[in-house]
């Protein structure tokens, strides 16, 4: 099973969904696909869940996944299970309760923070991170009870410490590459890594070019994070994911036009890249080159983010 922690499609309501057919080459899995991200209030949320959960309803080989049983089903068939994920919690409007509503639309994972300070927390693109917010902590106790996995990718370290330390339930990195291998603000340190596997998590790698290294969306490139962070924290607690772009022009964009919301390091080695699915279905086949064995490959295609979902996703009574 291949397992893509975080992809996106235009956040508009008439994007089309049926570009996860592009996923078909790994011969089933899961896709976490984004809903949100910090400009965006509950409402456009609320209508963007409507919209894709219909599209992924009427497509053929795709299927909604409520359950972790659902994705081995859904996958064994060679099929694409898809579930959600926000990138901030401006989609909550402030209110606790939401968590519980979005989770049964099918958001699993949520980041507190998308590169800048919140009511919940600091962003990793802060020049200071005040850590997390008393708001923040009662948040992450939320989402462990309902069934949501912290995130924190975009978010700044010393907040992702904190989310580590108070939550009761594993906490991920969905998408966040290893600063120690490239040098970027919104790559992640050693220790920051170490933190989130002692929760029981997992480090997501992924195949934008800015975080792998001078623009370079390759599987090499992306072996070589895989390769560090299993270094780091072991192999049972590192995954990957593509942060494929299907509307990757809409993106360019959006960082050409809200540089509030990025900085200069996302436009230095110029137009941004992105590693697309028909690249990342070979990730197998370049560890098994390197000479990964099949055991440590499911893991790390799969098998690592499965076991969090497996451990997080049955809400606490």
């Amino acid at each position: 099973m291949l397992w893509d922690q975080h992809a996106c499609v235009e956040l508009v309501e008439t994007a089309d969904i049926a570009e996860l057919h592009r996923y078909r080459g790994a011969g089933g899995g899961y896709v976490s696909l984004n809903v949100g991200y910090a400009p965006h209030a509950p409402e456009l949320t609320a209508s963007l869940l409507r919209s894709f959960r219909a599209q992924v309803t009427a497509i053929d080989g795709l299927e909604l996944a409520a359950s972790v049983a659902d994705i081995d089903r859904i996958a064994a068939r060679g099929e694409t299970a898809v579930a959600f994920d926000l990138e901030d919690c401006a989609p909550l409007g402030g209110d606790l309760d939401a968590v519980g509503l979005l989770v049964a639309q099918g958001v699993r994972t949520l980041g507190p923070t998308y590169n800048h300070a919140n009511i919940a927390g600091g962003g990793c693109l802060d020049a200071v991170d005040d850590g997390l917010t008393p708001w923040g902590r009662d948040l992450v106790a939320e989402m462990n009870a309902r069934g949501m996995v912290p995130d924190g990718s975009h978010v700044g370290a010393r907040t992702t410490f904190d989310i580590c330390a108070v939550s009761t339930r594993p906490v991920v990195f969905s998408h966040s590459n290893m600063r120690a291998v490239w040098e970027h603000p919104r790559n992640i340190t050693d220790d920051q890594a170490r933190a989130v596997a002692e929760t029981g998590g997992v480090v997501g790698i992924t195949g934008v070019g800015i975080f792998l290294g001078p623009n370079t969306p390759t599987l090499e490139a992306m072996v070589r994070h895989i390769e560090y962070a299993v270094e780091i924290v072991g192999v049972a607690h590192v995954g990957v994911s593509t942060d494929f772009s299907f509307d990757w022009e809409t993106f360019r964009d959006t960082v050409a036009a809200t540089p509030e919301l990025y900085d200069a390091s996302y436009t230095r080695w110029g137009s941004m890249e992105w590693m697309p699915p028909e690249t990342f279905v070979g990730l197998g086949a370049a560890l098994a080159a390197r000479g990964w064995n099949d055991i440590d490959t499911a893991a790390v295609l799969g098998g690592n983010f499965r076991r969090v979902a497996a451990e997080s996703w049955e809400p606490r009574t």
